[in-house]
C-alpha cells in the first residue's frame, strides 16, 4: 500500500496493519498517522520527520479483513502469506487506549 492508500484506509474507518496484525495503524487526535504496537502500546510515526517515507515497505501494509480480524485478532498475517509472524501476546493484548 502506498502513503496516500494507507491514510485513506484509515481515514475510511478501515483497520490498516503493518507487517502482522499486532501492529496497527491509526490516526491520533492532532491528525498524526501512527503505527502501534498493540501488546504493549509501543508507537511510531508512519512516516519518517519530512512526512514523505514510510517507516516500513509498502508492500509490509495491508487492511485487515473484516471478518478474521474481529473474530481472530492477532492470528492474520499478510495476505500473501509472508508476513514475520503473528505478534507475541496476541491474545492478551489490549485494544488502544486500553493499555494497563
Amino acid at each position: 500500500m502506498t502513503l496516500e492508500d494507507i491514510k485513506a484506509a484509515v481515514d475510511a474507518g478501515q483497520t490498516v496493519h503493518w507487517a502482522n496484525t499486532g501492529y496497527v495503524v491509526h490516526k491520533d487526535l492532532l491528525g498524526q498517522y501512527l503505527v502501534t504496537y498493540v501488546p504493549n502500546g509501543s508507537c511510531i510515526g508512519l512516516t519518517d520527520r519530512s512526512g514523505q517515507r514510510l517507516n516500513g515497505k509498502e508492500t509490509d501494509f495491508f487492511v485487515a479483513q473484516s471478518k478474521d480480524a474481529a473474530e481472530n485478532p492477532g492470528n492474520q498475517s499478510r495476505p500473501d502469506g509472508q508476513g514475520r509472524g503473528v505478534a507475541p501476546g496476541g491474545a492478551g493484548a489490549f485494544p488502544l487506549g486500553q493499555q494497563l
